[in-house]
C-alpha cells in the first residue's frame, strides 16, 4: 500500500486548506486567521503547527510588537510539493514551474517606514520583471536617504528619491503592499479601496550581515513579486471578454 504524498497529508484537512488559501493572499497574525476562518484559536494554532512542520508555512516575529507573529506561506515549497504530488500519481501529471506571465497592466504601491531599502528594492524588482506595462511606486511613513547597499544591488535606484506616502494620497492603485510591520498598522486608505496585502519582510539595514542581508531580502522580494505577477495576470479580464 502506497501512502498519499506529503502535500496531501499537510493540506488535505479543510482547516489547513483554508489557512493556506488565506496566507496565499498575504502574511497574517493568528488572531486574524482565527477571525477569517471563524474557528477557535486553539484549533487554528494546531493546524498552523501542522503546516509549519510540513514547512509550507513559516513564521516571523513582528517588528512592530514582538509579542505578535506573522505567518507566511512558502509558495515555492508549495509548488514543489504539488509537482511531486502529481508525479506520484502518474509521471505525466508532474507540474512544471509556470512560465513568467505576459506583461500585465497594473499599478502597485509598496510601503515601508523609511522608503530607503525594502520598498525601493521591491519597486525596482517589479519594474524589472513586470515591464513597462506595470506601474511600480514606493513610499514610506518616515522617509530617509536610500541605503547604499540597496543601490549596489539595484543601480537604477541611483536616480530615485525617498517619498512620504502622503504624496500618493489621491492616486489609484491596483494593489497596495506593506513590507513593514509598523507601517501596516498605519497604512492609509487609497482611492477605490485597492486590495491590500502585507509581506512581513525584516529591514535588512538592521541586520549585521550587511550586504548579505540585502541580498537575502532581494531574493525573498523577487520570489514574492514573481507570484504577485501571476496573481495579477490571473485576475485581469481576458481580451474580448
Amino acid at each position: 500500500m502506497v501512502d498519499p504524498p506529503p502535500f496531501l497529508h499537510a493540506a488535505g484537512h479543510p482547516v489547513r486548506w483554508r489557512l493556506l488559501s488565506e496566507l496565499a493572499a498575504g502574511d497574517r497574525q493568528v488572531h486574524e486567521l482565527t477571525a477569517l476562518l471563524d474557528e477557535p484559536q486553539s484549533l487554528v494554532s494546531y493546524h498552523l503547527g501542522r503546516l509549519r512542520k510540513a514547512e509550507l508555512v513559516g513564521a516571523r516575529r513582528s517588528t512592530a510588537d514582538g509579542r505578535d507573529t506573522f505567518y507566511r506561506l512558502d509558495l515555492e515549497r508549495c509548488g514543489a510539493m504539488l509537482a511531486a504530488t502529481g508525479a506520484a500519481l502518474h509521471p505525466a501529471l508532474r507540474m512544471a514551474r509556470p512560465s513568467p506571465p505576459p506583461q500585465v497592466r497594473a499599478s502597485v504601491l509598496f510601503l515601508c517606514t523609511g522608503n530607503s531599502s525594502r520598498s525601493q528594492m521591491a519597486e525596482a524588482l517589479l519594474r524589472r520583471r513586470g515591464g513597462p506595462a506595470v506601474e511600480a511606486c514606493s513610499a514610506g511613513s518616515h522617509p530617509k536617504p536610500l541605503h547604499p547597499y540597496a543601490m549596489e544591488l539595484f543601480p537604477e535606484l541611483g536616480g530615485a528619491r525617498p517619498k512620504h506616502f502622503d504624496e500618493f494620497a489621491g492616486r489609484r492603485f491596483d494593489r497596495v503592499i506593506t513590507l513593514c510591520d509598523r507601517v501596516r498598522e498605519i497604512c492609509p486608505e487609497f482611492p477605490g479601496h485597492p486590495p491590500a496585502a502585507h509581506w512581513s519582510v525584516p529591514d535588512p539595514a538592521r541586520d549585521p550581515d550587511g550586504p548579505a542581508a540585502f541580498a537575502r531580502t532581494a531574493a525573498e522580494l523577487g520570489t514574492r513579486i514573481e507570484f504577485l505577477l501571476h496573481d495579477i495576470a490571473a485576475r485581469q479580464p481576458s481580451e474580448g471578454s
